[in-house]
């Protein structure tokens, strides 16, 4: 397992899309400098925002579920990764360690950041997925208000526009 195409990153927050109310996750780098916004569901937002804000629940929810399966066979998450960005849609693997074995699990990047928060794995973003994410064209007929196409520069300019408080959940 190599990662020296991949940038470690950290979970900067979560936000809502301004037009669509839709949720995003905002990874960012350790110097700062690269900021990556994934779209994700409500369901979703609301399994990391619970982490994040260490809101512990009466029972276990499916991703504490997964976490302590994991714990009780003796598997633990070495990191996630996110893989790859195709027709909008980002791709992420689990890397786990059992029995001194390694496994690689196809997930959605939403659970897999999931359960990494809550096993304290690092997170790991391919440099083609920054570098896809930022060139992402617009199509003649997409509206304004479809924020995934935004260019690298344009979500910089968005990003410094915002203050800590456009971010409900913040680490």
């Amino acid at each position: 397992m190599s990662f020296e195409n991949a940038i470690l990153m950290s979970v900067g927050g979560l936000t809502l899309d301004p037009v669509t109310k839709t949720p995003i996750v905002i990874l960012k780098d350790r110097d700062n400098k690269l900021n990556l916004p994934i779209w994700i569901g409500l369901l979703e937002a609301t399994a990391m925002a619970t982490e994040l804000e260490g809101i512990k629940m009466a029972r276990p929810m499916t991703h504490d579920l997964l976490r302590n399966v994991l714990s009780q066979l003796g598997a633990s998450v070495e990191c996630i990764e996110i893989t790859d960005l195709r027709d909008n849609t980002y791709f992420a693997l689990i890397h786990l360690a059992v029995n001194g074995e390694r496994h690689t699990i196809d997930s959605r990047p939403s659970d897999a950041i999931s359960l990494a928060l809550r096993t304290k794995s690092p997170i790991y973003v391919d440099k083609k997925v920054i570098e896809n994410s930022s060139v992402l064209q617009q199509s003649e007929d997409s509206s304004a208000s479809n924020l995934s196409n935004v260019s690298r520069d344009k979500w910089a300019e968005i990003l410094e526009k915002m203050s800590p408080d456009d971010f409900k959940y913040k680490m």
